[in-house]
């Protein structure tokens, strides 16, 4: 059977980039048109309070973009919109203008400064998509089987899948980081929390802009927008990026650097032949290379005063290199390197003289020997993929807002969104043949949501939101994989049907002028099949796999999720609030069964969380100071086994997803933001985390099962200790402009990234960002230089642990190094 290799559609990179250019110039003749300048006509005053809103997140004289004085930024947490502190949850909130002086452009860099939150970009074998969790709750795996512990939502459409999920910031009004379970708010699996992007709606303003970026290697990003006014009452906003830069991981040809022959030690004379042509450097790709495109247009329909309609679609198209990965030296208690040393074997070794899996493949710091490519041996025929990932989706929705009286709201979000994602693996990053994949996902999803708002009383003092929620959801999970140490080649199709059903309800009382209670009340029913396909690369029953082909294994759940809140405002300065909150995350079938005795089931993980919070502002606003504590009871952990012991069959290859035990979380997380003067912004943060086990499933872990989490061990990706601290100062410079320096750093605490503690820690790191940007006086050029990890730190992303016959050896994802960049960005 034949797997897609790649697609072509909707244009290319820079012909999305130019049109984009060509829509913003398009707002920039309309703003100038002489008609339009004789005549000073005052827009509609639904669209001066949206210009006004998006001028709020633009910087300026006097305007911090972010929280500060003489800036507010308006959440919609609670289905309505609220002052962020008026707001009684924990939430950051994080302008555009702030995300842009932050030099970051992609969703995983958002969380260096959002406390206990952890983002990043999944390893290799796992695709385009994303490591989310938020107070010590997540997931990482990307498999349609498996649910996503932090909700991912754009524009109020909730992302199903963690593919597809590190999402560029593209035209965006603010980010919100919601921590916490938001089981009514935002209901299924947003357990540790949801982050919501909103995209700045179209104004009828007829303005626009243009940036462009230059960098290190060649990297080359075209942002583009344009918002202009059709007729009355018609708008429409387009908006494109184009994002383009060599990789700076070499995936290096070993039999170039050490030709056959020359050193038999490393290389024998019949050893790991040559790839490369002789005039090459030795380099067959470049990993972490960005080749993305992504388009979105609106277009806003305001027939009547109390009729808002906003018809979204979207484009992206991600093609690149898989991801930069290396192999760590690892090294014993006294930190001399333990070289894996594995022994000649046909299954691994496709070449005529013995070559072990050891040392010899340690390329450095950022280089790896994988190629990709099986060789044919007597038992296997060859086997090769491009060594690529490749993600291609769209999506439609329409968000209608409906006033059906002065305190009376519908709202309707419909939705549909779909996307193919294909992707490869070589994990053991050599030109043995261990292991390689070659993985299609398909993805259809279809939601349908209603909202009533409302309002009762002499002064509104009740208001409330009912509604409805529905989902269906369609996955396809092809692949061709290849064990030559265990299972050998194996074919699937498996889909993955699911489907989602809710009603919720959520009432706010203010009994009080400065005392507002609140209750919310979420019914869910989900159901979900995982059908295993499981062939022969020709199309026959698998030998070992063989009772697995056409079993489908099924899940299906109902549930009640609450929440409790009460707030009081002490002053204008202060607020504190108290919080009583569930939610949860579905169970289902695991994916990945090595063996028949591994087709087993787990159970959803609950969460219900106890938090308070202190929300204030001091000297006129000129310093705010948030802060949240919490206590979490976490029961049915879902953890990914990497040893399965005791089922009758090899204890590994394992990737069971069990329900491994529960836990007490607890924690804190402080945010402030300070003005000092005129010009000034400091803001920082931190956090602490402690994960604490209460009890272990004997089968998963614990003294019985060494191989599992134990007591004293965390959750995969959850540091205990995070920091962050920002500063900028804006100097004028009169008719020359203004010039705004900033600095930011961040910090990590140790993490782990498997279920059990060993061989997987990534250490702690302080990460470095600067940038100065220049302004003109009329506050339409800009021009900025950045540089990224300043001190060159190498740290790492992901990490894990691999066995091969016995030997353990280390991958992990190295971030990126020191980058530089210079932008020019013109507004219209």
């Amino acid at each position: 059977m034949k797997l897609r290799t790649g697609h072509a559609f909707f244009g290319s990179a820079s012909q999305i980039a130019a049109a984009a250019v060509m829509l913003s110039g398009a707002a920039a003749n309309a703003q100038v048109a002489p008609e339009t300048q004789s005549v000073a006509e005052p827009l509609p005053a639904e669209r001066q309070a949206d210009a006004r809103a998006a001028e709020a997140n633009q910087p300026g004289p006097g305007n911090s973009p972010t929280v500060g004085a003489g800036n507010e930024i308006v959440v919609t947490a609670q289905f309505r919109e609220q002052n962020l502190q008026d707001t009684p949850l924990a939430i950051t909130a994080v302008s555009a203008a702030m995300l842009e002086a932050r030099s970051q452009t992609d969703l995983s860099q958002v969380a260096r400064q959002a406390p206990n939150v952890s983002l990043a970009p999944a390893g290799q074998s796992f695709g385009a998509s994303m490591i989310a969790s938020i107070r010590g709750v997540g997931q990482g795996d990307f498999n349609p089987a498996l649910e996503p512990g932090v909700g991912i939502y754009v524009d109020d459409v909730y992302y199903a899948t963690l593919t597809g999920s590190v999402l560029d910031l593209l035209d965006l009004e603010r980010v919100e980081v919601l921590r916490g379970p938001q089981g009514t708010l935002s209901g299924r699996n947003s357990i540790g929390g949801a982050i919501k992007l909103f995209s700045k709606r179209p104004t009828g303003d007829n303005t626009g802009y243009v940036a462009a970026t230059y960098g290190i290697r060649n990297r080359l990003d075209i942002r583009a927008s344009g918002d202009f006014g059709l007729a009355e009452g018609v708008d429409m906003r387009l908006s494109g990026v184009s994002k383009r830069q060599k990789g700076y991981v070499e995936r290096r040809d070993f039999g170039c650097d050490y030709p056959a022959g020359d050193d038999p030690a490393i290389n024998p004379a019949d050893g790991i032949p040559r790839v490369v042509p002789f005039e090459s450097d030795c380099v067959i790709a470049r990993e972490g290379e960005i080749d993305y495109s992504a388009v979105r247009g609106q277009l806003r329909l305001r027939p009547t005063s109390s009729l808002d309609i906003n018809i979204i679609a979207d484009y992206t198209y991600d093609d690149r290199a898989s991801t930069p990965s290396v192999i760590i030296p690892f090294r014993d208690e006294n930190g001399d390197l333990v070289s894996p040393n594995v022994p000649y074997t046909a299954s691994i070794n496709p070449f005529e003289a013995p070559i072990a899996l050891d040392s010899r493949f340690l390329c450095g710091r950022y280089c790896n020997y994988s190629t990709f490519n099986h060789v044919a041996t007597d038992s296997y025929a060859p086997f090769q993929t491009s060594g690529r990932f490749m993600f291609e989706g769209w999506g439609v929705s329409g968000q209608l807002e409906w006033d059906l009286a002065p305190s009376l709201q519908l709202v309707s979000i419909t939705a549909y969104r779909t996307y193919s994602s294909e992707f490869s693996n070589d994990s053991d990053l050599t030109p043995l043949a261990q292991h390689l994949g070659l993985s299609i996902l398909d993805f259809d999803f279809f939601s349908q949501e209603l909202r009533l708002n409302g309002a009762f009383g002499a002064n509104d003092e009740v208001e409330y939101t009912l509604g409805g929620y529905y989902s269906d959801q369609k996955s396809i999970y092809t692949a061709r994989q290849e064990f030559r140490d265990s299972l050998g080649a194996f074919y699937q199709r498996d889909p993955v049907p699911a489907e989602s059903k809710a009603v919720f309800a959520h009432v706010a009382w203010s009994p009080l002028a400065d005392l507002t209670v609140s209750a919310g009340l979420r019914y869910t029913d989900e159901s979900k099949s995982y059908t295993f396909v499981r062939l022969t690369p020709e199309g026959d029953p698998h030998p070992i796999l063989r009772a697995l082909n056409g079993v489908t294994g099924d899940y299906q759940t109902d549930r009640f999720d609450y929440r409790l809140n009460a707030q009081y405002r002490w002053s204008d300065n202060v607020m504190t609030y108290a919080q009583l909150s569930t939610g949860y995350k579905g169970g289902g079938i695991n994916p990945r069964p090595f063996f028949a005795p591994q087709a087993r089931s787990f159970g959803p993980e609950e969460l219900t969380s106890y938090e308070a919070g202190l929300k204030t502002d001091w000297f006129n606003r000129a310093l705010r100071i948030n802060i949240a504590a919490f206590l979490s009871k976490y029961d049915g952990i879902q953890l990914t086994l990497s040893d399965c012991p005791g089922l009758g069959v090899p204890a590994r290859p394992c990737a069971q997803p069990a329900n491994a035990g529960d836990a007490d979380v607890q924690g804190f997380e402080v945010e402030a933001s300070l003005a000092p003067f005129e010009g000034t912004l400091i803001d920082m943060a931190v956090s602490h985390l402690d994960f604490d086990y209460t009890y272990i499933n004997p089968s998963a872990g614990g003294p019985t099962s060494p191989t599992g989490p134990q007591y004293g061990d965390t959750r995969p990706y959850t540091p205990s200790w995070k920091w962050s601290i920002g500063a900028q100062h804006r100097f004028e410079l009169g008719d020359a402009g203004s010039l705004t320096p900033r600095v930011d750093a961040s910090y990590q605490s140790d993490i782990f990234t498997g279920a059990n503690n060993v061989y997987n820690t990534i250490d702690a790191y302080t990460l470095v960002n600067a940038r100065l940007t220049w302004r003109n006086r009329d506050e339409d050029l800009e021009v900025s230089a950045e540089l990224t990890n300043l001190f060159d730190k190498y740290y790492f992303l992901t990490r894990g642990a691999a066995t091969t016959l016995g030997s353990t050896f280390i991958t992990g994802q190295p971030g990126r190094p020191r980058e530089w960049a210079v932008s020019v960005k013109k507004k219209f």
